[in-house]
């Protein structure tokens, strides 16, 4: 390994580099996307369950203990239960916006990796051409072994830059493929709770006796 190292030059060192970025990128957003995905029917359900007894404190709680994109936005639609539609709306829209961008962190830097990696590598192949070429000046009768180092550098490079960017793109397509089943399992849940909130309010609002036993209860 140290020999194809020192063979390939300088650029092999900055391809090494980028691969080892990409793994550590890779291994962080799998467990982290691993924690952040939940059983979203099972935490919507009981989530209902628990608001339909009028207990809002416990169903925070519940949102607290539980970890994932999905728990933060019902929370938002939780606390904000007492305002209109729109207004619940727009604050779960921020809460996943939010959300996203903690999803998608450092996706981007994987991305470049494997499209700046390759062309590192077709630097390399340029750079071990030049050497080829400068030893044919140099030397009028250039013999196998003094072309050997710049055929090295060229073919090194090259092949190590598609050894890391191929990995590295198909694992940055998988982390989105993630991302985006996380995004749809927010809009399920936000759509449900949000159509939980409004048809309990209005019921609420259209039985005065639900309202005053709610209201004591809160009291309570």
């Amino acid at each position: 390994m140290l020999t194809l190292m020192t063979k390939g030059g300088l650029l092999m060192w900055v391809i090494l580099f980028n691969g080892l970025l990409a793994l550590v990128i890779l291994l962080e957003r799998l467990f982290h996307l691993h924690r952040a995905k939940i059983h979203t029917r099972d935490f919507i359900t009981g989530i209902i369950n628990i608001l339909k007894r009028g207990n809002v404190m416990e169903s925070i709680a519940l949102c607290d203990e539980t970890s994932g994109p999905v728990a933060q936005v019902v929370k938002t639609a939780v606390m904000n239960h007492d305002r209109g539609r729109e207004e619940i709306r727009e604050a779960m829209e921020d809460a996943a916006r939010a959300e996203v961008a903690r999803l998608e962190r450092r996706l981007p830097v994987l991305a470049t990796v494997a499209q700046v990696t390759p062309l590192i590598g077709f630097l390399g192949t340029v750079t071990g051409m030049i050497k080829i070429f400068m030893v044919i000046q140099t030397t009028q009768l250039a013999t196998p072994g003094q072309l050997a180092g710049g055929v090295w550098e060229a073919l090194l490079t090259t092949a190590g830059g598609l050894v890391i960017a191929i990995p590295a793109y198909v694992a940055y397509n998988y982390l989105v493929g993630r991302v985006q089943n996380l995004v749809l399992d927010m809009e399920c849940a936000a759509n449900e709770i949000l159509n939980f909130l409004s048809r309990h309010k209005a019921g609420t609002t259209a039985d005065p006796t639900v309202a005053m036993s709610a209201s004591e209860r809160n009291s309570s």
